[in-house]
C-alpha cells in the first residue's frame, strides 16, 4: 500500500510536470511576443527565411522591412543577414536579405552577409561567432513575434545581450499567427533546452 502511494505521487508529479512546463514556456512565448522591449544595440540580425531565386518570400521581406525601420531609428549601426540556401538554390537567404537592404538604400558598409545557417540555432551560432570576433555584445533580432523568445534564448545562452523586433504586418506578425505557432515554438524550445543540452540538435527548418 505504501509503495502504491509513492508510485501514485511520482506519477502525479510527472503528469503535472508534463503539463505545467509546456504551459509555462508557452506563456513566456506569448508574453515576449506581445511585450517587445527593443534596446539600442551594436547590430541588428535578420534571421533567414525562404527566398525564391533571390527574392525574399513575404515572411522574410517583412523581417527585412522591420530591420530597416529599426536601423533608420538609429538603434543599431549595423545589420547582419544570416541564412544558407537549400540544394539547387542560386542564392542564400542571407544574400536575398542583403540585396534587398542595398536596393533599399542601406549602405553596403553597414551590412554584413553571413550565408550560413539552416535553422535558428546554426544561424545564431554563426552570427554570435562573428559578433564576438568583432567585440560586439548587443543585438536586436528581427524575426517573427512568436519566434522571439527562443531566438533570444539561444543568443543569450551564447553570451549576448539581446532584444527582439517583429513585423507588424505579413505572415509572421501577431495578427497572422496564433496558437499553432506558439505550440510549434514551445516544442522547439523544449527540445533545445533538453536534448539540445546533450548535443542532439533537432532542426527547426521549414522547407519551401
Amino acid at each position: 500500500m505504501f509503495l502504491f502511494k509513492i508510485l501514485r505521487r511520482i506519477f502525479t508529479a510527472i503528469v503535472l510536470l508534463v503539463i505545467i512546463v509546456p504551459l509555462y514556456v508557452a506563456g513566456h512565448i506569448w508574453w515576449t511576443a506581445h511585450h517587445p522591449q527593443i534596446v539600442a544595440s551594436d547590430a541588428i540580425v535578420i534571421l533567414g527565411a525562404a527566398q525564391d531565386n533571390g527574392t525574399p518570400t513575404p515572411i522574410l521581406a517583412e523581417r527585412i522591412k522591420q530591420a530597416e525601420l529599426i536601423y533608420r531609428q538609429h538603434l543599431a549601426p549595423l545589420i547582419i543577414t544570416v541564412g544558407g540556401g537549400q540544394k539547387g538554390d542560386m542564392f542564400t537567404e542571407a544574400q536575398a536579405s542583403r540585396n534587398t537592404l542595398v536596393a533599399d538604400h542601406i549602405s553596403r558598409r553597414h551590412v554584413v552577409e553571413l550565408p550560413v545557417g539552416k535553422d535558428t540555432l546554426t544561424s545564431t551560432v554563426a552570427y554570435v561567432s562573428y559578433m564576438k570576433l568583432h567585440h560586439l555584445t548587443k543585438v536586436i533580432i528581427s524575426t517573427d513575434s512568436y519566434h522571439c523568445y527562443r531566438a533570444m534564448a539561444e543568443a543569450r545562452n551564447l553570451g549576448l545581450t539581446v532584444s527582439c523586433t517583429s513585423p507588424v504586418e505579413g505572415p509572421g506578425s501577431l495578427k497572422a499567427t496564433g496558437i499553432r505557432y506558439i505550440f510549434r515554438e514551445t516544442g522547439a524550445y523544449l527540445a533545445y533546452e533538453t536534448v539540445g543540452r546533450f548535443g542532439i540538435h533537432l532542426s527547426d527548418q521549414i522547407k519551401k
